[in-house]
């Protein structure tokens, strides 16, 4: 029997990029990353269209999806889900233990995420500083992580007693805490949390993939 084909990720070392390649990480699947310079431009190339509509990393092709087929998929949640399905890690089976995972996985993508992207943008990138902008998203970002501390002052992790796809969506964006003007002292449950994540050797190699290419587009930026 042939080895399986590695899955394809169009990726960049961010927040969402890390999503993917610690979950690819911690379930042993193999895959090859596609880099997709973003300072560039390079998530506006019609191939890269072709299978991110939205123009956003992160992206994978698995050349053997359902029915042994290929599959393209956008969206770092959805990727998550998706890879949690194939490989039976990280995503429960149990309806009231994956839908636990849910909630926190899209409390991420339709909250922490944009929130402290936006507080990225106005605090550290916009060329011009906008003190109405950097307040309102500061605040935003610092209710969300009381929000956090409060859920992991009683759970382990986010969706219980199990790391699971929840943890691996929000672990990217609240490592970079200082970029949000988050006193990370203040939450002690997620300074525990984070700890804890970033000592798994899978995390550790993930973040490790483009880490010299992100330092350099900061540093161009």
């Amino acid at each position: 029997m042939s080895d399986p084909k590695p899955i394809e990720v169009f990726y960049w070392p961010t927040p969402n990029g890390w999503k993917i390649t610690i979950m690819l990480e911690e379930c042993g699947l193999p895959y090859v990353v596609r880099p997709v310079h973003i300072g560039k431009g390079e998530q506006f190339r019609e191939e890269f269209l072709a299978i991110s509509p939205n123009n956003k990393i992160p992206a994978i092709i698995d050349p053997d999806g359902p029915g042994g087929e290929p599959i393209s998929i956008f969206e770092s949640g959805a990727i998550l889900c998706y890879l949690g399905n194939k490989s039976g890690q990280f995503y429960p089976r149990d309806e009231r233990q994956r839908v636990a995972v849910d909630e926190w996985l899209f409390w991420q993508v339709a909250g922490l995420g944009p929130m402290a992207g936006q507080a990225h943008h106005f605090r550290i990138y916009a060329p011009e500083k906008i003190p109405y902008a950097i307040n309102r998203f500061t605040a935003e970002v610092e209710r969300l992580y009381g929000v956090l501390d409060h859920r992991l002052t009683r759970h382990p992790y986010l969706a219980g007693d199990d790391y699971t796809i929840a943890d691996i969506a929000s672990f990217g964006w609240v490592k970079l805490w200082d970029r949000q003007g988050i006193d990370i002292e203040r939450f002690p449950a997620i300074k525990r949390w984070l700890m804890a994540i970033k000592a798994r050797p899978a995390v550790q190699r993930a973040l490790a993939i483009g880490a010299d290419g992100r330092k350099r587009s900061e540093q161009d930026a």
